[in-house]
């Protein structure tokens, strides 16, 4: 079955615009796990407006199932790998003061430095992970560069699901058999949601891993946490 990773930033969001510990992310990270996550993913960017680099040391004394750091490999970034050797490190091309993780690596042209990252992190995180756009030139090319995984940047797909799905997903398929034929692990993320979840499993049977927190954080609001978390884990098993 394919694994979810609660990416827990938005709930630091709401902690920030108050100030002090409430919601407490490191409570919400022990129930997103009682209540059957997976794993947790956070993604500490520079300007600290969500997940804190504090948050991440905090998290890391208390994740008990996979921890899943996201980020765009600048020093700060590699710091907190060496020194918190994660089960996960997510490599994402995002410039300082990127809203959201909005597009893929172009892998062939960032070749060199891609390797010269990886070669290093893999000495410290369990596995590396490459934000990639759905083409076999990307995929090919975070293999070359000596990724363990890709994920899938999802945002396309979730955008065209509703018009026509089949299409929509396509490109995720084409992309997904070229990772299997190279032995790559497949992750996926970005506006994943209760509509649109299940189908891409389905078309994609060797999907490991989907990282999702807006949309499951927000519809926790209605549904609660525990119930939202069950409710994601029942789209994630298909054949």
């Amino acid at each position: 079955m394919t694994k979810l990773s609660v990416n827990i930033n938005k709930i630091a969001v709401l902690r920030n615009s108050r100030g002090g510990a409430v919601p407490n992310v490191l409570q919400v990270a022990r129930d997103c796990e009682s209540f059957g996550a997976d794993g947790i993913t956070v993604h500490p960017r520079p300007d600290q407006r969500h997940i804190t680099t504090q948050d991440v040391y905090d998290l890391s004394k208390v994740v008990r199932t996979e921890f899943n750091i996201e980020g765009y490999p600048d020093e700060r970034y590699l710091k907190i790998i060496k020194e918190l050797k994660p089960a996960q490190a997510t490599l994402v091309p995002d410039p300082p003061n990127v809203l959201t993780s909005n597009a893929g690596w172009d892998t062939v042209k960032h070749n060199e430095f891609l390797t010269h990252i990886i070669s290093e992190l893999k000495k410290y995180a369990g596995r590396v992970s490459v934000f990639v756009f759905p083409n076999e030139n990307d995929v090919l090319g975070a293999k070359n560069v000596g990724a363990d995984r890709i994920e899938f940047y999802t945002g396309s797909y979730a955008n065209e699901y509703l018009n026509d799905k089949l299409s929509a997903v396509a490109p995720y398929i084409k992309a997904a058999k070229m990772a299997d034929t190279l032995d790559m692990g497949i992750n996926a993320g970005h506006d994943l949601d209760l509509t649109n979840l299940e189908y891409l499993c389905s078309k994609i049977p060797t999907l490991a891993e989907v990282s999702i927190g807006h949309a499951l954080i927000s519809d926790a609001l209605y549904l609660g946490l525990e119930n939202t978390i069950q409710l994601y884990k029942r789209k994630l098993k298909v054949s």
